[in-house]
């Protein structure tokens, strides 16, 4: 049995490029992904894929890892958001993507559920936290969430982590997938500055402040090798030296000579 992944997004298509493929599993890289999103008809379509696919699953013996969610909306935005810890959702979003978790834990199938952070990587939607951020600031005008602090993880230590925990045989677990930092929005918006080599008026919309820590304590007891991916106060530099350039090339051409596209 071979690896398949469900979805055409960003996640799944790098996951399809870099995942070996003789990983014995389902992967379910499909759904909603927006965090303000309310609509009752999109979560309920998404129930229904969910429920097909732990259903097939299950009749199959395969694994399935469902691709969740670390946000604010779910672990709310005070604290620390630990796995084992009793989850209240602040949003229609993080109340959803709870239900999502439990339907899959509770269909008979075995499973793998992964808490993501905000992944960073090619080729992403346009609308997602770091594309749009670097539109803005090209544009010369951007706006800032003040109060608002993100977690980023990096697409390549994502897929290295779920690589690992599939070679180890991980199941029936929920792990949080981040890197323990969360910056600060008007901060992330500086260092793509620094990236892009040029400054942008900025507009202020306050939010309620944000000071969520993600906990990677069991991602960390489980895959040994996150210590080298360089999780810290520098992280967000090595990011965006990664996938933002001062020079704006064009679809086809990775900055810097890096192998992965960068965001044009």
């Amino acid at each position: 049995m071979t690896r398949e992944v469900i979805g055409r997004g960003f996640l799944a298509e790098y996951l399809r490029q870099h995942l070996p493929p003789h990983v014995s599993a389902t992967i379910l890289a499909a759904g909603v992904s927006d965090t303000s999103e309310t609509s009752p008809e999109r979560f309920r379509r998404e129930a229904t894929m969910v429920s097909e696919t732990a259903l097939r699953c299950r009749e199959g013996g395969r694994l399935l890892v469902f691709l969740s969610s670390a946000a604010t909306g779910l672990y709310g935005r005070e604290g620390e958001g630990r796995e084992d810890s009793r989850v209240t959702p602040v949003s229609p979003y993080g109340q959803h993507k709870l239900a999502m978790e439990r339907l899959v834990a509770n269909s008979g199938a075995h499973w793998l559920t992964l808490r993501l952070s905000h992944v960073v990587g090619p080729r992403q939607n346009p609308a997602q936290l770091f594309p749009s951020l670097v539109r803005q600031v090209r544009s010369g005008t951007v706006m800032v969430h003040r109060g608002a602090r993100r977690d980023l993880m990096d697409v390549r230590h994502f897929a290295t982590v779920l690589d690992r925990l599939l070679a180890l045989g991980v199941r029936d677990r929920t792990v949080n997938v981040a890197s323990g930092v969360a910056f600060p929005v008007d901060e992330i918006v500086t260092a793509l500055e620094a990236g892009i080599g040029r400054s942008a008026n900025r507009t202020f919309l306050d939010v309620p402040p944000e000071n969520l820590r993600i906990s990677n304590q069991r991602m960390r007891a489980l895959v040994p090798e996150v210590a080298e991916f360089g999780f810290g106060p520098r992280y967000l530099d090595s990011l965006v030296s990664r996938y933002v350039g001062r020079r704006v090339g064009t679809v086809g051409s990775p900055p810097h000579g890096h192998g992965d596209w960068g965001y044009v």
